[in-house]
Order: C-alpha cells, then structure tokens, then sequence
C-alpha cells in the first residue's frame, strides 16, 4: 500500500506584471501564480504527487488557506484505496464535508483548491503506473474509467450507461489515433503575440515570429476601445494572412447586445471564434449572442465555468460552439472528464483554456485522452498555447510547428523544478525581494 503522508501548499507567484505577460481588457496586470500542492508518500520508489490550481496574483494565498482546511480528508489515505474508487473519492472531496461545501458549492475558491489537490492524486497515480496521465487513461477500460466519474447533478444529461456506449464505440480506433498523434503531434494555437498591453510594434514582431516558428492558428485579445480593436485585427490580418485562422478574446467585457455590436464590426476580419464575451455565468446570454451573430462567428466559453453543471447547461442551452475547459477551475481531472463525455455527446469540441501557469502542461494531457479515447476527432479542436513559465517544470510541453508534441514521462507533467519553487515563494522568495 502506498499511503498519503503529508499535504505540503505552497503560494508561487510570478511577477508576469511587469511586462506585461498575460495582459487583457479585464485583467490587465496579472502576476501569474500557482496554488502548488505536493503529496508525499511512504511509497518505497519516493513517489510524490504534485498539483496546482492556477491564480494571478492576489488572493492566492486564499486559495492556499482553502487547501490546508482540505487536508485532513486526504492525508492518511491509501492510493489504492483512491484509485480503487475515484469517483467516490472525488465526491467525499468536494462535498463530504458539509460546513467546507458550503464555501462553494463546488465552486470559486473551495473547488479550486480540490482542483490542486485532486490533480495531485492523479500525478502520484501516473506516476507510480509509469505513464503519463493521458495514457493512464486512455489504457482504461471504459469500466474503469465510469468508477473515476461523478453523475450527480449531471445524470439528467449523461449517464454511466451512455459514457460507456461513447467510450465503447472509440475503443477500436484507440491504437491508430495514439499513433498519429505521436507522429503529427496535436494542433496548438498560439496566444502570445496578441495581448492586449503589448505595443502594436511588438504584437508584429510577435506574429512575424511565431509565423517563422510554423503556426498556423493566433488569436488577439480584444474588450478595450473598438477602433483599437480593429486596428490590432488588421495588423494581424496583415502579418498572418488570410488563409489562418484568427480567434478573438475579450474576456467577459461586454454585455449581451454590446458583444454583438462589436463582434459584427469585427467580424470583416473573419474571426472563427469569440471568446467570452459576456459573464461567464450568463449561459442564456451566450446562448442569444451566438444565435445573433450565426454565421459570422462562433462562441467560445469555458475558463471561468465552475463546474460540470454550468457546461451541461451551456451544452443543453446550444450556446457555445467550443468548449474552453479549464484544468484547475473544474474539480479537478475526474469532472475535467465528465464535460469532454457531455460535449462529445453534444457535439461540440473542446479546446481547453491554455497559458498561465502549468495550464499547457496539464491541457496537452485532456486533449490527447480526447482524441484517442472520447471524441476520437480532431476536428475543430485546437489546444491554447502561451510562451510563458514553462522552464519551471521538469517535464514541460514541447512544441513543434504549432503543435503539441505527446509528453512520455509519468505523471502530469506539473511537478516544478526545486529552483523555482525556492526563487518565487511569495512574499520571501528572492524574485520578490527586487
């Protein structure tokens, strides 16, 4: 038996701010930071989990506080006794203590700290399996896979017997995409040349690179002055032509019939999607701006969706045309996996929510299991991708020709180098005392 010893939390931040890395209409100096949780174990080969949720800036050490008061329900715990039932492990997480579910429910600041410690789990299961996270899942059965999901809430949407008629039906092609995966690697879009604190001469010289480096799909953060917006569209127009795609991104600025306004005047830039572009909460809001702005554009939401309940509606509403799951706002990977079954049964492709910290690291893992195991199609499907912070993990994405290369070592591909952990505590760490 491996048992959970310790629950270590650790508050990293970056200090992104200062160039302005990150920068958007709603958040315009984001020093981006990481709630970073490390499992440690009697396990004789000296496997530890590792997990973060992601912040940008203040109020981590909130989330910090909320991982703590979440320790004493996994400390003493046997993995294989997790494993055995992940699903109910992931329920007694997020909901078996009442007076703690109340600070959600499974949501906001609690749900991000479950999200950091359950993905933790994973690492440590990954690792002591000697696979990466998206091969451990993609060898389960589709049994096995159903005992690591919660249906509560859901079940009027998907249920267990449906997942394993989905996963079923893909079971056969599971070989064949996994090698075409490992050959052509998994489109990617690049984000970094676009945000929306950068000079219009850096947002140039950033597209003329990343054009150089082979990417094929950009998207440009937009939500400030209309003119401006315009004008950054047609100088990326300019650098990336027409025959790529140019996704848009305004990061919940604008309300319902103002999202519409805009997006009709921009959309002579031939945007594939616009993200976000009301309150993440208003799923019958995105459901009205895609119906008004069909065909011009399609509607992209997911980063700031609490939880599995909010995607089913936005799903059932037919208000998104791509779902933007994030991997540290959901619970965690077992209700990450629950919304890939519902848009596969729905139709509708996941892009996950890419940057920040660790984000790619943890996405490339969802898109791949995606492909191979519950979508099995790479149409429509692009995996985000941010030119920041990844030389502080051990094992970091790698990107060839716009796309993700597959990760091989065990894991999640989360655990951050000692160095970095060190150099970027907050407040004492040395990168703070400048």
């Amino acid at each position: 038996m491996t048992t959970i010893t310790r629950l270590d939390v650790r508050d990293i931040r970056f200090p992104t701010s200062r160039d302005l890395d990150g920068s958007d209409a709603m958040n315009a100096a984001p020093d981006y930071s990481a709630t970073y949780v490390i499992l440690d174990t009697d396990s004789d080969g000296g496997h530890q989990g590792h997990g973060l949720t992601f912040t940008i800036g203040r109020g981590n050490e909130v989330c910090v506080a909320a991982v703590r008061s979440l320790a004493s329900r996994i400390v003493g715990l046997d993995l294989e006794t997790i494993t055995a039932d992940m699903g109910r492990f992931w329920r007694d997480l997020t909901g078996g203590d009442s007076q703690l579910r109340w600070l959600g429910p499974e949501k906001g600041v609690i749900h991000l700290a479950c999200a950091a410690i359950v993905n933790a789990v994973w690492d440590l299961w990954a690792k002591r399996e000697g696979k990466p996270v998206w091969k451990l899942l993609a060898d389960m059965t589709p049994e096995e896979l159903v005992r690591c999901l919660d249906f509560r809430f859901v079940s009027d949407a998907l249920t267990p017997g449906e997942v394993l008629s989905i996963l079923r039906r893909n079971a056969a092609g599971k070989p064949d995409r996994e090698a075409h995966v490992r050959d052509a690697g998994y489109p990617g879009y690049t984000t970094s040349a676009g945000w929306l604190g950068y000079s219009e001469n850096k947002m140039r010289y950033l597209a003329r690179e990343a054009l150089e480096s082979g990417w094929e799909h950009f998207k440009q953060k937009v939500g400030g002055d209309l003119e401006e917006d315009r004008r950054r569209a047609q100088i990326l127009r300019e650098e990336i032509g027409w025959q790529r795609s140019l996704m848009m991104d305004a990061n919940q600025m604008w309300d319902v019939d103002e999202a519409v306004a805009n997006m009709r005047s921009l959309a002579e830039f031939a945007p594939l999607w616009i993200e976000e572009p009301t309150s993440p909460d208003d799923i019958l809001g995105h459901a009205e701006i895609r119906e008004r702005l069909a065909p011009l554009t399609g509607v992209a939401t997911g980063e700031h969706c609490h939880n599995r309940v909010m995607f089913k509606q936005l799903l059932q509403a037919g208000a998104i045309d791509y779902c933007q799951l994030d991997a540290a706002r959901l619970g965690g990977l077992n209700e990450v996996i629950v919304v890939l079954l519902l848009a596969a049964k729905y139709g509708v492709p996941v892009c996950p929510h890419g940057g920040g910290v660790g984000l790619c690291e943890y996405t490339q893992h969802i898109s791949l299991f995606d492909y191979i195991a519950v979508s099995g199609s790479l149409e429509g499907r692009l995996l985000e991708y941010v030119d920041h912070l990844h030389e502080h993990f051990v094992d970091p994405v790698r990107i060839e020709r716009g796309r993700y290369r597959v990760p091989e070592s065990p894991g999640y591909s989360i655990t951050m180098h000692a160095d970095s952990l060190e150099r970027y505590r907050f407040p004492d760490g040395d990168a703070w005392q400048q």
